[in-house]
């Protein structure tokens, strides 16, 4: 795959997921579930943006320059620490669907950090150094949404570690 191809998929990957928030900020009916899935949708669109910038540059220069790129979602090992202790699920209720959407999320997530870390693996260094910061902030939205499953199911898991109560 070259560089030019990885960034048209890689902006089909980041549409892909950024719909799927869309709709579960649209269908949420728990306000931080809303909440959750509006930032996570938010994200996604300036990754859009950030990767058609970078595309545009392919094109125009035969070379990307892979600048910063934020995030608003903390680092995996973050979302850990904060998370520690908490095991409470969200109020009463059915949550099927919050559970439902969070699934979806949770698969398209996954689905795209495997493509970065495959293209980090698989392109010259140029498209690497580009992938890179892709696959840490991915795997922060792979862990954001992990923990929402965990807390609107009620499991009293946390990152598949069971927290007991007494």
């Amino acid at each position: 795959m070259t560089i030019e191809e990885a960034i048209q998929t890689a902006i089909e990957f980041e549409n892909e997921v950024r719909d799927v928030y869309k709709a579960a900020a649209t269908e949420a009916v728990d306000p931080v579930g809303k909440r959750v899935f509006t930032v996570l949708a938010d994200e996604e669109q300036k990754h859009v943006d950030y990767l058609e910038s970078r595309l545009e540059e392919w094109r125009r220069a035969g070379k990307v320059n892979p600048v910063s790129l934020e995030t608003a979602v903390p680092s995996r090992e973050v979302i850990a620490k904060a998370a520690h202790g908490v095991s409470e699920g969200m109020s009463g209720g059915d949550h099927g669907m919050e559970l439902k959407m969070l699934g979806r999320a949770l698969e398209a997530e996954r689905k795209t950090s495997s493509f970065y870390r495959k293209m980090v693996v698989e392109l010259p260094a140029e498209g690497q150094k580009l992938f890179e910061r892709f696959v840490e902030i991915e795997e922060g939205h792979v862990a954001i949404v992990q923990a929402e499953m965990d807390s609107v199911a009620g499991t009293g898991a946390w990152f598949d570690v069971l927290e007991v109560r007494l």
